[in-house]
């Protein structure tokens, strides 16, 4: 079959395309460059005709690239598939693109699903330090031959693997990261980060490596963690310190809890995004799981999403202007455009374009790149380099929680799904959060790392204002039909107590664990 069928002028993309996360995403990318995309970036079905107006010149079967084939043990899969056998277009991008871009994740409800991503700390039992990368080497290698998953390599390097819709990856300083298929319940999310999990331990247990749940490195400083052999990381290493001074403990020593949701029309997404910006406060208090830095606490509940406030503000926040009348998928690309690039990839290189525009790129006036043109595929790279509390891409991604035990990594798919999948909370949250001023919101961002549910909101706390919310998403779960609830057991005390997980661990730290950071290792351990 025919990739691309003609309408009219355009080409249209047929349905039910899958896009993975090692860069295999050939079928869209009007590209001249394929990359494995930045950071969090995951699998999604993209299950609607996207008609784009670029006209294709040549494309490639997908099984060249991994794509409609059957499973072999211990493939290899190129992380950048080389220059010569990529999509070539031939007419330039326009901003009308890159909007049809991040409309084509529209998709009918039928379709939703839930992608659940989520990252771990390994090290070492007997001394507790981070892993090296010859032994995240070692276990990606162990876990690819034992479990049939795909080696996803960067020259020489292994650098993630791939199976189906599932992938793992390294985050800079080593975090192992599973990003999961899109799937229809949580008892299918659940089952497959404890499928996971599994498999990891039995590699990893028998390399005497644990595995520990946990937003911010407990222990160690930037010095002690290794930096993978990555190039995109590398030109981010450089740039952090010049634009905040948290970059580099954001890259190397947080982890986070993550899930990404459908939308099934641009105002379904606006309504979806406005509601998720204005709770991701909630979840970072609920979620709180980071109190500890270099042995000792750091006086916040939540490290993790302290660094945010101070990485780069060009590209972090709770974008205000989502709240406008004027927002949709057209003002965020407006937005996108303006946000400063980390690089661009061409044969097999990074070449840093720190600091220039995907405006400029766009008009062809990159001095890193002089004359040359983007290609959705630069596009689709480009924006998993922002980072703001909600990012849109084809599926919006709620990024408010710090990482933790597995319990909490069902749960926060589950609090996110019951408040925007079901019509009637999604609704209610709205009209709850209708009158919150862009002060208001500013001001749970910044003040709920440092004291969490016990934040002061109008007439009371915050754990009034989560108690309803939580009541809510409960309810959203129980009219999916799929008895779902029970997944949000997890935070129900939290919201009860209005003790995050957080000052639980501060309990046991100046209590039973005699003011000693080390104890956390095995309790959060995996």
């Amino acid at each position: 079959m025919s990739l691309f069928s003609k309408a009219g002028s355009s080409y249209c993309i047929p349905s039910d395309i899958t896009w993975g996360r090692t860069g295999q995403n050939v079928a869209f990318g009007l590209v001249n460059t394929l990359e494995a995309p930045i950071m969090k970036e995951k699998s999604v079905s993209f299950s609607t005709l996207l008609c784009n107006k670029a006209k294709i010149a040549r494309i490639f079967p997908l099984e060249t690239v991994g794509f409609g084939r059957k499973r072999r043990t211990s493939v290899i899969v190129a992380a950048s598939p080389p220059t010569e056998d990529t999509v070539i277009a031939t007419e330039p991008l326009t901003k009308e693109d890159l909007v049809a871009y991040l409309a084509s994740g529209c998709k009918p409800k039928e379709k939703w699903r839930i992608g659940t991503e989520h990252e771990k700390f390994g090290f070492e039992f007997k001394t507790l330090r981070p892993m090296k990368y010859e032994q995240i080497a070692e276990l990606l290698n162990g876990i690819s031959e034992r479990f049939d998953w795909d080696k996803v390599m960067e020259g020489d390097n292994i650098i993630g693997l791939k199976q189906g819709k599932q992938s793992i990856s390294l985050e800079p300083g080593g975090q192992f990261e599973l990003s999961g298929a899109p799937l229809e319940t949580l008892h299918q999310t659940c089952a497959e980060v404890n499928s996971h999990l599994y498999q990891v331990k039995a590699v990893a247990e028998e390399m005497g490596i644990g595995f520990l749940g946990i937003g911010f490195q407990p222990r160690w400083g930037i010095k002690d963690i290794p930096v993978m052999p990555k190039g995109r990381y590398e030109i981010m290493r450089n740039y952090m310190p010049k634009v905040g001074s948290l970059g580099l403990d954001m890259m190397f020593r947080t982890c986070t809890v993550q899930v990404n949701l459908d939308f099934s029309s641009e105002a379904d997404m606006i309504r979806k995004f406005r509601a998720g910006l204005a709770l991701q406060p909630i979840a970072t208090a609920l979620f709180a799981n980071s109190p500890f830095t270099e042995g000792k606490p750091n006086g916040y509940l939540s490290m993790r999403s302290q660094i945010w406030t101070d990485t780069d503000k060009n590209r972090t926040g709770m974008l205000p202007f989502v709240f406008d009348d004027s927002f949709g998928f057209d003002q965020y690309v407006e937005y996108a455009l303006d946000v400063p690039m980390y690089f661009v990839y061409r044969k097999k290189n990074y070449i840093d374009c720190t600091g220039m525009t995907f405006r400029d790129f766009l008009a062809g006036k990159l001095p890193c790149i002089p004359g040359e043109l983007p290609t959705l595929n630069d596009w689709e790279n480009h924006l998993t380099t922002i980072f703001p509390e909600v990012r849109l891409k084809r599926y919006l991604e709620m990024r408010g929680a710090d990482g933790g035990p597995w319990r909490r990594l069902c749960a926060l798919p589950a609090f996110w799904v019951g408040l925007l999948y079901d019509e009637v909370s999604l609704q209610n949250i709205l009209d709850m959060t209708a009158d919150w001023t862009p002060e208001e919101r500013e001001m749970l961002r910044n003040k709920v790392p440092k004291t969490g549910l016990k934040t002061p909101f109008r007439d009371g706390f915050l754990q009034h204002v989560a108690e309803d919310v939580l009541t809510l998403a409960k309810d959203g779960l129980e009219r999916r039909g799929f008895k779902e609830s029970g997944f949000l057991n997890a935070v129900a005390d939290v919201v009860r107590t209005g003790v995050t997980p957080a000052e639980q661990l501060l309990e046991l730290y100046h209590g039973k664990w005699g003011q000693s950071v080390d104890p956390v290792f095995e309790e959060l351990l995996y």
